[in-house]
């Protein structure tokens, strides 16, 4: 987790330019720029400012974000002077977050939007079978009367459905 949030943050940076990556790397150490200007120490994009004692020193590496025995988040800089450790993660959280709820929603959109569709070719579906159902009873009663009408000149209608034919 922590290599993936210092990659992300490295990537975030360089993209927006906040750091240099052109700058020439010189082989003097950060600590020997300690007590003069963020400006200066951050030439080196290897050295890290602390505010609150004026001092250079090289970034770690090892870790993601400065330990605080190191330097606090709020008092740490690295690549420009403005950029605050604190409000950057803050930032890049709430940026994160955001873009997380709106493919979340995107994805949830979509699939109502799907459902919609589908519930609306379904209900389509269904009046046509309705329509189809309600013609067939129809075809059925008209049939019947038909029957009906011919049983009843032959002298083939009864009284009871269910009584037998008799011959006579």
């Amino acid at each position: 987790m922590k290599l993936w949030g210092l990659a992300v943050f490295s990537v975030l940076l360089v993209s927006f330019r906040w750091v240099d990556v052109s700058a020439q790397t010189t082989p003097t150490s950060c600590a020997a720029k300690s007590n003069t200007s963020c400006e200066e120490c951050l030439s080196n994009v290897t050295c890290l400012w602390c505010i609150t004692n004026q001092k250079c020193v090289d970034y770690p590496v090892q870790s993601v974000l400065p330990p605080a025995s190191l330097c606090g988040l709020s008092e740490a800089r690295w690549g420009k002077c403005w950029v605050n450790f604190q409000a950057l993660i803050i930032t890049l959280s709430v940026v994160a977050g955001a873009i997380v709820i709106a493919v979340l929603v995107c994805c949830f959109c979509c699939c109502k939007c799907e459902n919609i569709g589908s519930r609306k070719a379904d209900e389509r579906l269904e009046r046509q079978a309705d329509l189809r159902r309600v013609r067939q009873e129809e075809r059925r009663a008209e049939m019947k009367s038909r029957h009906d009408e011919i049983r009843k000149k032959y002298g083939l209608m009864k009284d009871n459905p269910y009584s037998k034919f008799e011959n006579n």
